[in-house]
């Protein structure tokens, strides 16, 4: 009693803003309709400056910090995802491997017009999940498909249930990530609080516990390997990070970054043979979740469907939506096509940049490279959901870099295309977001170092 009664003598201000964003969240969680624009945009504003405070008044209170991060995930717990329809597929996959079906050989299309329903409300899930997810093959890895069938094997009969499993496996990972993100920065000597601008960013809470997506197991996997390649494990952060492969294969463009971390200016050759075995183990772990699924059939199926985020998809685009005026302008059609063949070479040729030209030789280096490079992967991409920015929003937690929490604030206006019935994005508010994204990575990677520079040697430091 003594505890709680000096909590709230010396807490006050911070329990308040606790308490006003649980409120807040159960109002975003259960009573929030993504058409309604406006309650959005004030819900989700008024939990970034609750976070903040939260974060600036508390001190380092770890303990209360983390019962927050844990309450407001909870508050999420039986709520359908309000935002995203992505979570119907998942339980739709989950449930075909529980009932023996290859979820890589079959799209929900082929079983729905054939008359067929091979899961427990098949016609339901596949109403849910809409028609450009029902006509293509899936996409997501085999760790994922796993998360889908535990879901399947814990509650198969029950949308409801399905997302609460799905959604408590989410919030384990984020725990393991405030973890193992909490002991990488004390060992690297940074604050550990900076690990809760990403653990109670409202971002990070509503995205992915609330709308369900994977990126935060993707993201324990590779903080945890990140933490092993620290320690000096780097065989078994190979195989951490290979689990992080197969839950969201965005990793994989990452793999070329870790060049100087094991290629030593004094001994090359042998780094050399490291970086080989680091890749291999990589490979060979990914290649053996893949097993049980792997047939011709799936090698096509799944390539087919990988490329179409380059050539047919686009949302919340920056760099390409630029080019794709362009090609307009110049030719009268939309060359995504070609622009979209294009801008993953550029891309490329920026990460082997990172990787030879920067000496990726410590965390902090390794973590900024991975995260200018995704960046502009992600500038230069066609296809920018919100989720994807939570990669770069935990990699900043081990660099200066604030731009991706800028970004994480400033991507809500993407929603706005829910604004309408067709959904169809207004390119002033995307530009109104990429104006306040491109601002903040502009100033601090490419002009505040340079300011800071000059003001030096003006002084004669």
């Amino acid at each position: 009693m003594l505890g709680l009664a000096n909590l709230y003598k010396y807490h006050k201000t911070p329990l308040l803003f606790i308490l006003l964003s649980s409120l807040f969240y159960l109002s975003f969680a259960y009573d929030l309709v993504r058409t309604d624009i406006i309650k959005l945009l004030l819900l989700y504003i008024s939990l970034v400056a609750f976070a903040f405070q939260i974060i600036k008044t508390i001190g380092f209170h770890y303990r209360l910090l983390v019962i927050s991060a844990i309450l407001f995930r909870l508050l999420f717990l039986f709520a359908i995802p309000n935002l995203s329809q992505d979570f119907y597929r998942f339980i739709w996959d989950g449930r075909l491997i529980f009932e023996g079906y290859n979820p890589y050989l079959y799209t929900p299309d082929y079983f729905i017009t054939n008359g067929l329903f091979p899961v427990s409300q098949s016609q339901e899930l596949y109403n849910g999940m809409g028609a450009l997810s029902a006509s293509h093959f899936t996409n997501y890895p085999p760790l994922n498909q796993l998360c889908f069938f535990i879901a399947a094997l814990f509650s198969g009969k029950s949308i409801l249930g399905s997302v609460t499993v799905l959604r408590l496996i989410i919030i384990a990972a984020d725990i393991g990530t405030l973890y193992f993100g909490k002991k990488l920065l004390e060992r690297l000597k940074l604050p550990s609080y900076r690990i809760f601008w990403y653990i109670l960013n409202p971002f990070i809470i509503i995205e992915l516990t609330g709308n369900l997506h994977f990126e935060g197991v993707m993201i324990f996997f590779l903080v945890w390997s990140l933490y092993l390649l620290h320690s000096g494990k780097w065989k078994w952060a190979a195989v951490v990070l290979a689990c992080s492969i197969s839950v969201k294969l965005i990793p994989l463009m990452f793999l070329p970054l870790f060049f100087w971390w094991f290629v030593k200016k004094e001994n090359k050759l042998l780094g050399i043979k490291k970086l080989l075995l680091f890749y291999s183990i990589v490979g060979a772990t990914t290649l053996l979740f893949f097993i049980p699924f792997f047939s011709m059939e799936f090698v096509s199926n799944y390539s087919k469907t990988v490329s179409l985020w380059f050539g047919d998809f686009e949302f919340n685009a920056s760099i390409y939506y630029v080019a794709r005026e362009i090609g307009f302008l110049i030719t009268g059609y939309n060359e995504i096509v070609i622009i979209g063949k294009v801008l993953p070479i550029v891309s490329l040729l920026i990460i082997l940049g990172f990787s030879l030209f920067r000496q990726n030789n410590t965390i902090p280096k390794l973590t900024a490279s991975i995260l200018l490079a995704f960046t502009c992967y992600l500038f230069l991409s066609t296809t920018v959901h919100p989720w994807y920015i939570a990669t770069v929003v935990i990699l900043c937690v081990f660099t200066n870099y604030k731009f991706p929490l800028v970004w994480s604030v400033a991507l809500i206006l993407s929603y706005l295309a829910y604004s309408n019935s067709s959904n169809s994005e207004n390119l002033w508010v995307i530009g109104l977001e990429y104006l306040i994204v491109f601002s903040a990575f502009i100033w601090e990677v490419l002009l505040k170092k340079r300011i800071e520079i000059y003001s030096s040697k003006s002084s004669g430091g």
